[in-house]
């Protein structure tokens, strides 16, 4: 099966738009208790099937323990080089690190050895066209790298920095005008 055949299923299985939602003008970001309508930048559209492509490679569905994988995954394949996205990718792995602190790490650990697909500028087309073992395959590394921790804390301070920068900015202008 291809990838585009199994971004089919990952969207029904998932209870997401077609295309995981590419063509809407929001995004959803739920949470517990709450849920999140953001807009869904011009730049988003054209990055989020690799984003969900890298959940159907490692069978990881849309759940905060899941996204905390990814997160780890991606920041560790350099998906922070690409802005504004790599924020994104940065606040989830924040978040990830609060409540699944585990598999932010697994991910971490496994996107070492794996080079991001967003860095392989493989035109869309192409890459629907393939199966889950080929991009597996070209994404892998020829080497292995090896976990360093003392990088992973420092991007796991980054990433706490940035998931908790908007709180901060909110006490802070809080505390300056009241």
């Amino acid at each position: 099966m291809v990838i585009s055949q199994k971004l089919d299923q990952f969207y029904t299985q998932n209870n997401l738009d077609k295309n995981g939602g590419e063509d809407n003008d929001y995004f959803m970001m739920k949470f517990r208790l709450f849920s999140l309508k953001l807009p869904n930048s011009e730049f988003r559209k054209k990055v989020v099937y690799i984003h969900d492509i890298e959940h159907v490679l490692f069978d990881c569905d849309v759940s905060w323990k899941g996204e905390a994988y990814i997160a780890g995954w991606e920041i560790a394949t350099g998906m922070w080089k690409h802005f504004p996205i790599g924020i994104m990718s940065l606040w989830a792995m924040g978040f990830g690190l609060f409540t699944h602190p585990k598999d932010v790490l697994n991910g971490y650990k496994k996107g070492l050895n794996y080079t991001g697909l967003i860095d392989r500028k493989i035109p869309k087309n192409e890459i629907m066209n393939l199966t889950l073992e080929e991009v597996d395959h070209l994404l892998l590394k020829n080497e292995t790298q090896t976990f360093n921790s003392l990088t992973f804390g420092l991007w796991s301070l980054v990433s706490i920095i940035i998931m908790t920068f908007p709180l901060l900015l909110v006490a802070i202008l809080g505390f300056v005008f009241l």
